[in-house]
């Protein structure tokens, strides 16, 4: 036997109020007499009456869903970032749906492409390499606001940290600490933050007088692999250093990993420095210093700026940087 669907009118006779009074509680619109809202909310219950959300949006010329867009859902990074956009959605009515990029164009503009005909309200797109150009003719059409990458051209749509300026405080630590051969195993080698984390890594080496050696630096990808592949390498070439500063901590898991299977110390040895504070970042050993990205924050910071732009309010996007977490990883030399 198909169940009853219920309607307004019949929450408007259980609760004896009009059908107008049911919609305004429904829809949030206008304010309702409390006893009135509360014989709604109870008429609701008593006959079990699952609103509609999509349809009620719809009416609205809203879906009440936002897209979001990751590049690796499975990266303590981006879960991070993701997590802070659901947490600041609680409450709001906003639902969101995900989709993964997978650090590839045509997978991400695919999955864009499968939000906007879910008719999102907007996006938040979490890194990646789509084109500004792309960026723009999508958010021609619906909202955006990026994540973890800075765009010129973007200001006040962009949240991101201060990449530069956490490599080079990095390698400035290390500096300071006596180090002067400084291994480097970038990102991937195009991406903004790898570059940017390059050269603050120059900076740094320049303002010490030290020179930049090509021979100390290993491409990697951010993935812990990379990590142990690059100590692999260096050790190979023969390659002499101190220290290291890796331009993610997954990768400086996988050189921490790589260092120990050729019996070398960490810091005794080789002081390794990362960059994202990850959870188990403190629980390597030995617990590894990082550079700390205010990942959830901005996540959060995210969510609050969509939902600003589309009710046509006014945003201040706050500027975010990476802050050192002092751990053991590294050693003070003579």
């Amino acid at each position: 036997m198909t169940q009853k669907k219920i309607t307004i009118q019949d929450i408007a006779k259980t609760a004896n109020v009009s059908k107008s009074t049911v919609s305004r509680v429904l829809n949030d619109t206008t304010a309702v007499k409390e006893d009135k809202k509360q014989a709604v909310l109870e008429a609701m219950k008593k006959l079990d009456f699952q609103p509609n959300i999509f349809a009620r949006g719809l009416a609205g010329g809203s879906t009440m869903a936002l897209g979001i867009v990751t590049q690796n859902i499975g990266s303590p990074f981006y879960d991070s970032v993701t997590q802070g956009i659901v947490s600041e959605l609680v409450g709001t009515n906003y639902s969101p749906i995900f989709v993964d990029g997978q650090w590839d164009q045509d997978v991400t503009r695919a999955g864009i492409r499968t939000l906007i005909a879910r008719q999102v309200d907007g996006l938040i797109v979490v890194g990646g390499y789509l084109s500004e150009d792309t960026l723009k003719e999508i958010r021609d059409d619906k909202p955006i606001v990026v994540v973890a990458r800075n765009m010129e051209s973007w200001e006040g749509s962009c949240i991101y940290v201060d990449n530069e300026k956490g490599g080079y405080e990095a390698t400035k630590y290390l500096i300071d600490c006596g180090h002067k051969q400084i291994a480097h195993i970038t990102g991937i080698v195009d991406h903004q933050d790898s570059i940017d984390r390059l050269n603050g890594y120059k900076r740094a080496l320049d303002e010490a007088d030290i020179a930049f050696d090509e021979n100390l630096i290993y491409e990697g990808d951010f993935n812990g692999q990379s990590g142990v592949l690059a100590i692999e390498s260096f050790l190979m070439q023969k390659r002499q250093f101190s220290a290291l500063f890796a331009a993610n901590d997954e990768m400086a898991f996988g050189a921490r990993l790589a260092l120990y299977r050729k019996g070398i110390r960490v810091p005794e040895d080789v002081s390794i420095i990362g960059f994202d504070n990850q959870p188990d970042s403190a629980y390597m050993t030995p617990p590894l210093t990082t550079m700390a990205q205010p990942s959830s924050e901005m996540g959060r910071c995210a969510a609050r700026a969509l939902i600003s732009v589309l009710k046509n309010e006014s945003f201040d996007i706050p500027k975010f940087n990476a802050d050192m977490v002092i751990r053991e990883s590294v050693k003070q030399v003579r």
